[in-house]
């Protein structure tokens, strides 16, 4: 029977969460990017196993990897986006809070999803109409809560909004601390928390287009029925950018007021 496209999304992320978590305490070279952003040897091994499966099993699609950039054929519909470790900074300093994320844009739709946790085995799983997260071979749906009251937000640069918006300033407004606990896990792994429950909502800045750290979070997330909109409460990729996503109405509302760009 053919291997479908979220079972790929599954297995690529499965192969790099290997790399990683095997890879986890060593000593690794780095790869400087640029602006204090670096690559480890983890991550260009990670990618590498994730493509290896992705090329397999789908030739024909083509792939962007944060590490590769773009191969395949030029004018494909069906393009991977891969993020082989999501939380490098916090991964070089042997913190476990990382993800391995793998999505499957087919036109302008995310089809085929998933974002790994090398260190817990959880692999959380959309095929765009379900979100599910799976431990041990079975697999549980996902359900969005706003009870913990949990908001992360991600404080790392850019921040192109500023100074309309800061995320800094929302974790010192007093209408932030009345209603929510900031948390700042730093991977876009408390994205995929967001649709599970563990997190009420998760904020950030930045022009997310094509990005290949969020487009696996964005599907769980939608698919799971959480509310997601850019910052300005725009559709993301649009507008101002930036996400704010939260697990209900209620939650994303009270967010917006305070985030929306003044």
């Amino acid at each position: 029977m053919p291997i479908t496209d979220v079972e790929v999304a599954r297995a690529a992320a499965e192969a790099g969460a290997a790399v990683v978590r095997g890879m986890f305490g060593e000593a690794l070279p780095r790869v400087e990017k640029g602006d204090g952003d670096f690559a480890t040897a983890a991550d260009l091994e990670a990618e590498k196993a994730i493509l290896d499966v992705i090329r397999a099993a789908r030739p024909g699609d083509a792939v962007i990897g944060e590490e590769s950039g773009r191969t395949g054929p030029g004018q494909a519909e069906r393009e991977w986006l891969v993020d082989p470790l999501c939380g490098t900074l916090n991964y070089a300093v042997h913190n476990m809070l990382v993800a391995v994320n793998v999505a499957l844009r087919v036109g302008e739709d995310v089809t085929a999803a998933a974002s790994a946790d090398p260190f817990t085995g959880e692999v959380f799983w959309t095929d765009g109409a379900h979100a599910r997260v799976r431990r041990g071979g079975a697999d549980t749906p996902l359900r969005p809560s706003a009870a913990s009251r949990l908001v992360d937000v991600n404080l790392d640069p850019p921040f192109p909004n500023a100074p309309a918006f800061r995320p800094t300033a929302l974790l010192a407004d007093p209408r932030f601390t009345e209603r929510f606990r900031p948390r700042v896990v730093s991977t876009t792994l408390a994205v995929a928390w967001t649709a599970a429950g563990r997190r009420a909502a998760y904020v950030t800045d930045g022009r997310r287009h094509d990005s290949v750290h969020f487009a696996a979070g964005i599907a769980l997330c939608r698919a799971a029925g959480c509310v997601v909109t850019g910052i300005d409460g725009l559709p993301p990729h649009t507008g101002a950018g930036g996400l704010v996503i939260a697990a209900d109405e209620t939650t994303h509302t009270l967010l917006l007021d305070l985030v929306r760009p003044r």
